[in-house]
């Protein structure tokens, strides 16, 4: 009989956020495979337990992985974890946990805390939906390239950075995004924690502390939304096209409707102007 493997949330920073349920798991698998044996070492000790651990990172995962199915198919039941949180949510796992479903091995979530949806749930944002999209690219340009390809969403946009790159970050949703409001979470649920919401043009860039992981949340107010954009020039408009269908999934004819629709021009004479500007 095959084993199961478990995806099991853990605490973001307080150890007591972890679940009755969890602590189960993690005490009756045969092995867990961790992002950092170190972190998670922390965790166990401090709940007494005693389960091996192995490391699975984004540098070995594509090596650890098959080994790891083998002894799920002998029988052998593993969790995988990361850090903090829930596994594979911008974080290692989801190789091994597609190569699992490939093998016909039961997957079994095991739910708990999250940075994203611990900072919208304190945010105050009141909406129907929000777009969740990870980590920004490290290299600057990059990075207003990305934000630019998320001006046509109108929903709150929730990311995750590193401290050393939260100022810069910041200073490029400024100017990509001057009207919205934001809300900055440090350290959730650690002793240093801090949560600030204000607009955008009204925070201190300079006053952020480079210290601790950041999750923000990017809103455009409500007669923001409604309003036109400016039309970005024809590269930007190039590099936002080609993040959508990449990034998002979407194919070009919807990409461009929906471009059309935030910047309230004609779909066709922003194919226009998009063919114009590849010639």
């Amino acid at each position: 009989m095959q084993g199961i493997l478990y995806v099991v949330a853990t605490p973001i920073g307080n150890l007591e956020d972890v679940s009755f349920r969890a602590l189960r798991v993690l005490r009756e698998v045969s092995l867990i495979a961790a992002e950092d044996t170190r972190r998670t070492a922390r965790l166990l000790q401090h709940y007494s337990i005693p389960t091996p651990t192995t490391s699975l990172h984004e540098h070995n995962e594509r090596a650890r992985v098959p080994r790891l199915i083998q002894r799920l198919k002998e029988g052998e039941h593993i969790a995988v974890v990361c850090d903090a949180g829930t596994p594979v949510v911008s974080d290692p796992g989801a190789l091994l946990v597609a190569a699992a479903h490939d093998a016909g091995i039961r997957v079994e979530p095991i739910p708990g805390p999250n940075a994203a949806i611990a900072a919208l749930s304190a945010s105050g944002i009141s909406a129907t939906g929000f777009v969740f999209v990870g980590f920004p690219p490290s290299r600057a340009l990059a990075r207003k390239h990305w934000l630019l390809s998320l001006t046509a969403e109108t929903r709150p946009v929730v990311l995750y950075e590193a401290p050393h790159r939260i100022r810069g970050l910041l200073t490029d949703i400024a100017e990509v995004f001057p009207d919205a409001l934001v809300t900055i979470a440090r350290e959730l649920t650690k002793a240093h924690e801090e949560l600030v919401v204000r607009p955008i043009s009204g925070l201190n860039i300079s006053n952020v502390p480079e210290r601790g992981e950041f999750t923000v949340i990017v809103h455009c107010t409500p007669s923001r939304a409604d309003e036109p954009l400016p039309l970005p020039t024809d590269e930007q408009l190039g590099t936002i096209l080609g993040e959508m269908t990449n990034n998002d999934g979407l194919d070009k004819r919807r990409a461009i409707q929906r471009l059309a629709k935030r910047y309230r021009v004609s779909t066709n004479s922003l194919y226009r102007r998009l063919v114009a500007g590849k010639k």
